[in-house]
């Protein structure tokens, strides 16, 4: 007899059926239960609601796993749709557009592309370097942190779909405006000359378009384990320091600093914002917290665009690729945006 061990067959389409629609139910009974989970840890705990400390950790214990579960959900969904679209075929659909119109696709592209402003940075040069025209690319560097999926659907969990539709609707508009102005200013002068050099790469990706719905979900699946296990340290840390904010952090402080009625909040917040950086999973934990605090929503949002959009190690990295006066036109310009974000949304909430 053969020693060989055999082999398990791999999953069938209906198996995958069965188990997505099992872990749907799972998760939709999760959610739906995280105030009773928490209540019952703090009780099991035997802390009392009212105090500084019981009030911090009951925060924390709500919100990883709200947090977890909205991360799973969605990134096996984009992981999915993302099989439909690789970094080649993106390109592919953005060469040469024309400013305007390539801006608007850029900048929706950047949604179903869940990239940090650090890891958008190499699409980035791809991107260059197959002809996309500068202000394009921009347009997508700006929206792939800033308005992903991640942020988008924490919004939504967090703060119901009127605060994310208007994230999603400014932030795009950020993105196109900045990369529109960068591009009319005609800077291409100021790229590296070595990115001006370079030739546009082979495709490393496939472009999903033979691919099975059995792959799909296997995809789906593989993202979800690369993105959360990247993104879990940044989810219990956002969220251990929402919890102190939420739970330590006076509201009569959080308000003056913050709030709507001083109108160097917003320009306050985005300065602190850009030295920082962390990616919406992290971010938004702190978002809540300081809301909860008296914070006005545009202030934060500012603060929140900030961070993931302009933080300081993205440049640091763009500094291989731009010059010092292009990356200042860059950060003048979303910088800019960011803070009519923040003012329409406190004139308008």
């Amino acid at each position: 007899m053969s020693d060989i061990p055999a082999v398990s067959p791999a999953p069938t389409l209906g198996k995958w059926l069965l188990g997505l629609a099992l872990g749907a139910a799972a998760w939709v009974a999760a959610y739906s239960h995280l105030t009773d989970f928490a209540d019952a840890v703090v009780a099991a705990l035997g802390m009392q609601r009212g105090t500084h400390l019981t009030e911090a950790v009951h925060f924390f214990v709500y919100d990883t796993p709200k947090v977890l579960l909205l991360l799973v959900g969605i990134v096996f969904l984009m992981g999915m749709i993302q099989t439909f679209f690789s970094p080649e075929r993106t390109r592919a659909l953005l060469s040469g557009k024309r400013l305007g119109i390539g801006n608007v696709m850029a900048a929706s592209l950047g949604i179903v592309t869940p990239f940090c402003s650090c890891s958008a940075v190499p699409l980035f040069i791809g991107f260059l370097s197959a002809g996309v025209p500068m202000g394009v690319t921009f347009s997508f560097l700006i929206s792939a942190p800033m308005v992903n999926e991640v942020a988008l659907a924490l919004l939504f969990g967090m703060f119901g779909w009127k605060v994310a539709a208007l994230y999603l609707g400014l932030g795009l508009l950020v993105a196109i405006v900045a990369g529109y102005v960068i591009g009319e200013l005609k800077m291409e002068r100021y790229l590296e000359d070595w990115v001006r050099a370079i030739q546009a790469g082979e495709a490393q990706a496939a472009n999903g378009t033979d691919m099975n719905w059995v792959e799909r979900f296997e995809a789906g699946g593989r993202h979800v384990r690369e993105i959360v296990g990247k993104v879990w340290p940044y989810v219990l840390a956002g969220i251990a320091l929402g919890a102190g904010i939420h739970g330590y952090v006076p509201q009569d402080f959080m308000a003056s600093v913050m709030g709507r009625d001083a109108w160097w909040s917003v320009p306050l917040a985005v300065a602190i914002g850009i030295p920082l950086y962390s990616n919406a999973a992290g971010i938004v934990p702190i978002v809540q917290a300081l809301l909860a605090k008296g914070a006005a929503l545009g202030t934060v949002l500012a603060f929140m665009m900030a961070v993931i959009a302009l933080s300081l190690p993205e440049t640091v990295i763009l500094r291989k690729v731009l010059s010092v006066r292009l990356i200042a036109v860059f950060v003048g310009v979303v910088g800019a945006g960011i803070l009519f974000v923040g003012y329409f949304f406190n004139f308008l909430l």
